[in-house]
């Protein structure tokens, strides 16, 4: 095809050559030269308003030519279709700006009137009973007030808005309507702002859902303080999509949440069916120091700190100073924090955490065993029976079942065996063997294949802590077991403890222990020595367990691990 050649001098003076590659050309970075060609004709006329001469390429095997004038004709239609689409654009984005100006504007009215509506309590109704929301149900069809959070938040049409109150006690559907839900403080009320509330609580007609099945019709409430909205609200703080850290970091908050919450809950009925059991069989709790100048579990996981110029530690266990409470006081139990300073990272430590530990004289092993049995099973069931907490329970864990007794007893030398049966290795590729200490990921292995509770017993005595009790039958052993659980691992460690005097000095040499600042705990074996035993147990892995959280890290208040001291 030929060139087109302009009709007069001055048309070819004012047109310009522009180049197009379909192939190679570049409708963002190119400049319509030879060297640097649109991609589109439709751009390059968009570009170009004025007279221009287009040449175009097809393909690289083909070179320049003038443009056709069909394809000139479609290609200025198009961008005729693409100039009214950006215009039509235009003007709906100025429109949509122009109602949304409109729109603050009104909303700006709304809250300058709604300073003018005043609520007043009506003089004529019943005097408001104080209650908490636990004590909403007994009080139906009674006028109340009733204080907490605003823990949700919504409005229906122009004339209703509910909000779901919390106060530590339950939650409660509270309703708003009319004049109550146009006034300044409805239209700028915020989640967690704390406000009082004043109505009648009245069951729900069926079909309609809400907590306890009720809700409070208000004839009048105020706010107590109105919490942030905006880039500073609470839904901003936190979300279901942060980062673990970032969560805790903001515990504060995290812990208002209905799954936080109701893990502290169930804590503190398990705390209450620890004390209920160890009182019904007639322990006596005591409260061992925390600051200590001895080692229970070894000098690697000790936080040491100056003491008015001595060297002074927080405490790993209070076992050895339950032991000296046994001949005055009988068995005796205790439920303090311990502390171990374990560089790691995994889902069952924590460096802080709360240590359920218990001692008891005259005892055989098979005793002890059944003894950590039967409260585990007793705090269990006593917690299913506290029907708040059962409901919090299986909200948490619809599938819980409870334990099974009796629990699976198994030597340690038969789990070095079942480890190889069941190609269980380690990192290396190899066998467990006799002597070596079980590691975590192993043993939750085993536990969560078995899929029951295991007292793994009788473990070698070069792996166990100094004042362990050799077995009698097999002096390779101690009697010690750690109670495993599925999907936690270990959640009890204990043993009988050495009552020999001389075995007790040679646990402190084997393990290379100054027995001068333990002359206190080896007296026990001087005045009145006697068989006896003794248990710990960690509070948040047996509440990982029962409530299936992931870490134990959730089953605490403030949770204390490597590189966490805040908040």
């Amino acid at each position: 095809m030929g060139d087109i050649i302009p009709e007069t001098k001055t048309e070819l003076e004012n047109s310009s050559t522009v180049y197009v590659d379909e192939t190679n050309g570049s409708d963002t970075t190119d400049a319509g030269k030879q060297d640097a060609p649109y991609k589109t004709v439709v751009y390059a006329l968009q570009v170009h308003e004025s007279n221009i001469k287009i040449l175009i390429k097809k393909s690289p095997k083909d070179g320049y030519t003038d443009i056709s004038g069909a394809a000139l004709k479609k290609a200025k239609k198009r961008v005729e279709e693409l100039s009214k689409k950006a215009k039509k654009a235009e003007q709906q984005k100025k429109s949509e700006a122009e109602k949304e100006m409109q729109s603050l504007e009104d909303e700006k009215k709304k809250l300058e009137d709604a300073k003018l509506i005043v609520l007043e309590q009506n003089p004529t109704l019943q005097q408001a009973t104080k209650i908490k929301i636990r004590e909403a149900v007994a009080n139906r069809g009674r006028r109340v007030k009733v204080s907490g959070w605003v823990h949700r938040l919504r409005t229906q049409g122009k004339d209703m808005k509910f909000a779901i109150l919390r106060d530590g006690s339950g939650y409660l559907q509270c309703v708003l309507t009319g004049k109550l839900c146009h006034t300044y403080d409805a239209l700028t009320l915020s989640l967690e702002s704390t406000i009082t509330i004043y109505g009648v609580i009245s069951e729900l007609p069926q079909g309609k859902t809400a907590p306890d099945n009720h809700e409070l019709s208000a004839d009048y409430w105020e706010v107590i303080h109105k919490a942030p909205g905006g880039d500073d609200a609470f839904t901003n703080k936190l979300n279901a999509e942060a980062d673990p850290s970032v969560l805790y970091e903001q515990r504060h908050l995290v812990i208002r949440g209905e799954s936080s919450s109701s893990v502290l809950r169930v804590r503190s009925q398990i705390m209450k069916a620890f004390r209920e059991y160890f009182d019904s069989k007639g322990f006596t709790e005591v409260n061992p120091p925390c600051l200590v100048q001895t080692q229970v579990e070894g000098g690697g996981t000790l936080f040491d700190l100056n003491y008015y110029g001595e060297k002074a530690y927080l405490s790993q266990s209070s076992q050895l100073y339950l032991e000296t409470c046994l001949p005055s006081l009988g068995d005796v139990y205790s439920c303090s924090e311990s502390y171990r300073a374990e560089r790691s990272h995994t889902r069952r430590h924590l460096s802080e955490y709360s240590h359920l530990e218990a001692e008891m004289a005259f005892i055989t092993f098979d005793e002890l065993l059944n003894t950590i049995e039967e409260l585990v099973c007793h705090t269990v069931d006593r917690v299913l029976s506290h029907e708040p907490t059962r409901d919090l329970v299986y909200q948490l864990v619809p599938d819980f079942k409870p334990p099974q007794r009796p629990f699976m007893r198994l030597d340690y030398k038969d789990a070095i065996k079942y480890l190889k049966e069941h190609d269980i290795k380690k990192e290396d590729g190899t066998f467990y063997e006799f002597g070596e200490d079980i590691p975590e990921a192993p043993e939750r292995a085993m536990t969560d294949k078995i899929g029951c509770p295991i007292f793994l017993c009788r473990f070698p005595v070069e792996i166990k802590s100094f004042y362990m009790k050799r077995c009698s039958k097999d002096p390779r052993v101690t009697e010690s077991v750690d109670m495993l659980m599925p999907g936690v691992g270990e959640i009890v460690g204990g043993s009988m403890r050495i009552s020999d005097l001389d075995e007790l000095l040679a646990g402190y040499k084997r393990e290379g222990i100054n027995p001068a600042p333990y002359y206190w705990y080896t007296d026990q074996r001087k005045y009145g020595t006697t068989e006896h035993g003794g248990f710990g147990l960690g509070v948040e892995r047996f509440i990982a367990w029962m409530l299936h959280r992931d870490t134990v890290k959730e089953c605490c208040l403030y949770p204390r691990f490597m590189g966490r001291c805040l908040p």
